[in-house]
């Protein structure tokens, strides 16, 4: 593709389109919105298709069924982009396909949250493609190779339209060697405007965060867990909070706010808790935060919980990262997330408050509650379930594959 080319010119009117007919089970899959296509479902294929080009999908009957991105080297061999009616697509579709992804996010946020979740890949109708704003900052990571070839096309848009300070560029490992080895793209290179000199500050809920925008996990800042960190915020009041796995001590500094009595965070990472300490400076001047006395304990997480029993808290949190990367997976993580539970149930005093979570798409929600509450049962203790919680509103999940983050509280009835 050309640098610059528009993207009308890419579109159906192209004279060699890559077309491609598919099985029943995969036809039927698209019609009901399902956003991707397997290479194994692909039974023809009129030529060999290019990284990041378009892919028209026909039906049994040779009528257009759905159109997408392309990448040859991926299982997903095509990203879906449309279904239905056959359409162009132009500069005007993706400007009104990136504005209907913001107008959902509108009235959401107030001044007092700046940081959020813009475009949220294929349940915003961006297969692949993740956009954060950090204040001023916008941060665009790809999940996809298929996208790296419309970065000239892509990236103008998101400047007319947000009109940012700068707009950052990250990768997930799979595809970094691609962008660097074909396209001269590096994770963390900025794209548009000015350098990144320092972290980004931003608030969320009038507390200010700072986010590694160029090197940090994710896009900076775990901006998923937002509703459940204001949770956290109503329910601290008066009690001792460990935080576990802690990160960069959000949920931790929400309960400080919060009334905490004192918080303690444990986390492996020693750059995670660095992090942590600076933001709890930041927000040194807010009375609650400062009078809470702040603890750090670098661990492993299970092996503290397993060796410190006489460690007793009123309020724990257990955001650990995803424990099943693949399928495969599953299985052995079940096991851990129930160990996990009944570990911090072990640490809690009577009356205490469990919020436990899970950022694995490959563990259901069923499943996931259901060790849960299986590890509070097998404690002996009486707990009553007071809420769970799926996904934020600018992290929507329109498939099942998008729908990854759940969380459940439970406290003991005394």
């Amino acid at each position: 593709m050309l640098a610059g080319q528009p993207l009308s010119e890419m579109g159906l009117r192209q004279p060699n389109r890559l077309r491609l007919r598919v099985t029943g089970s995969a036809e039927q899959a698209l019609r009901s919105g399902h956003p991707w296509l397997f290479g194994e479902s692909i039974r023809e294929q009129n030529r060999e298709g290019q990284l990041g080009e378009f892919a028209v999908i026909y039906d049994r009957n040779d009528q257009f069924l759905a159109l997408g991105v392309f990448d040859p080297d991926s299982p997903i061999r095509v990203r879906i982009l449309h279904t239905g009616k056959s359409l162009a697509i132009d500069d005007h579709w993706w400007a009104a396909r990136l504005d209907r992804a913001l107008e959902r996010r509108r009235g959401l946020f107030d001044d007092q949250t700046t940081g959020y979740r813009c475009v949220h890949g294929e349940s915003d109708g961006w297969p692949g493609l993740v956009l954060d704003r950090y204040e001023e900052t916008l941060v665009l990571k790809l999940y996809t190779a298929a996208w790296l070839p419309r970065l000239a096309q892509v990236v103008p848009l998101l400047a007319r339209r947000l009109n940012p300070a700068r707009l950052v560029f990250r990768l997930s490992r799979n595809i970094q060697s691609v962008a660097a080895n074909l396209f001269g793209r590096a994770d963390g290179q900025v794209l548009h405007g000015a350098p990144v000199e320092s972290p980004v500050i931003f608030l969320e809920s009038g507390i200010q965060f700072e986010a590694d925008v160029v090197r940090g996990q994710k896009t900076g800042f775990f901006l998923d867990q937002r509703e459940n960190r204001r949770r956290i915020g109503t329910l601290a009041r008066g009690r001792r909070v460990l935080n576990a796995f802690s990160f960069s001590s959000g949920f931790s500094l929400y309960a400080a706010r919060g009334g905490a009595h004192s918080v303690t965070d444990l986390d492996i990472s020693g750059h995670a808790l660095g992090a942590g300490r600076r933001n709890f400076e930041l927000n040194h001047r807010d009375t609650h935060v400062a009078s809470s006395p702040h603890e750090q304990i670098q661990a492993e997480a299970f092996d503290w919980l397993s060796r410190n029993r006489r460690r007793k808290f009123d309020l724990i949190i257990l955001d650990p990262p995803s424990l099943a990367r693949r399928e495969s997976e599953r299985q052995a993580a079940l096991g851990a997330y129930g160990r996990l539970a009944l570990s911090a149930i072990t640490h809690l005093r009577p009356g205490g408050l469990l919020l436990a979570c899970c950022c694995s798409a490959h563990v259901t929600a069923d499943e996931f509650f259901g060790v849960v509450r299986r590890a509070a049962a097998r404690s002996g203790r009486k707990f009553k379930e007071l809420e769970t919680t799926r996904h934020p509103p600018d992290h929507p999940a329109r498939f099942p594959e998008a729908e990854y983050l759940k969380a459940i509280y439970l406290i003991e009835q005394r």
